[in-house]
């Protein structure tokens, strides 16, 4: 990541924040995009003058907007985008809270395309290879009943990256999209669930961990580790793919 510039959704904490951080460990320098912004701002703190907080609402194109010219202001240019922001709330189709399906899709999808519609003329702009980095879900690949809103916003997210992808690549422009599908990843976002949903923290690990055949939770820097690779010069041939982080989730009997 050595002199690259990313803007991360979701950057304040979970997943977001863990890519950040190895972003400017590695060389690069992050904008850390939250609604969260105080957190974002406390973490842009502690990495130093390579990063930088914004405050995001990724429903809000305009915000999106300036995030990309808060980049290109702060640090000259912007080569690389990572969509990490999302919700994941239960129902299946017939008693789905509306308003919940209707957040889950403005957040999860339309928050991607606002972030990838705003990045990528800036990313072009900048005139060297450049990424694009959705987070999918191993329920886009393998869904499940009870999560009607997530499954198909995330599965969008997937056909969304193709789309992307073959694009940029038939204009003729530098810039790769691919998907990173993450399983049950122990960030914020999950130890919500271990708290809401009956059992104990344990029994409702232990109830994630089955859903994978390795038999545990994720961790964090494992789905970063892959995010840094697709963003990474690394995979400068590797464009449209599904790269899943789940345990083997997606596929399992």
């Amino acid at each position: 990541m050595q002199g690259k510039v990313a803007l991360v959704s979701g950057g304040a904490e979970g997943i977001g924040g863990a890519t950040g951080r190895r972003i400017v460990e590695e060389g690069g320098s992050v904008v850390l995009a939250d609604v969260q912004f105080d957190k974002a701002k406390a973490l842009a703190s502690e990495l130093g003058e390579r990063a930088m907080a914004v405050s995001l609402d990724v429903r809000d194109l305009q915000q999106w907007q300036a995030a990309v010219q808060a980049a290109q202001a702060t640090f000259g240019k912007l080569t690389h985008l990572v969509n990490v922001a999302g919700i994941s709330e239960p129902g299946a189709v017939v008693d789905v809270d509306l308003d919940s399906w209707q957040r889950t899709i403005d957040i999860n999808l339309n928050g991607t395309f606002n972030g990838c519609r705003a990045a990528i003329p800036a990313i072009a702009a900048a005139n060297e290879p450049g990424a694009i980095v959705n987070i999918g879900s191993m329920l886009a690949l393998r869904v499940g009943s009870g999560f009607a809103a997530y499954c198909a916003s995330k599965a969008a997210v997937t056909a969304l990256t193709k789309t992307i992808a073959l694009d940029c690549a038939e204009k003729g422009l530098p810039i790769r999209a691919n998907t990173v599908h993450p399983g049950a990843i122990r960030t914020p976002m999950f130890e919500r669930y271990l708290d809401a949903l009956p059992g104990t923290n344990e029994e409702v690990e232990a109830m994630f961990a089955a859903n994978h055949p390795m038999g545990r939770v994720g961790e964090a820097h494992e789905v970063v580790n892959a995010i840094l690779f697709l963003l990474s010069d690394q995979a400068s041939f590797t464009t449209g793919v599904d790269f899943t982080v789940d345990g083997g989730g997606n596929f399992r009997s």
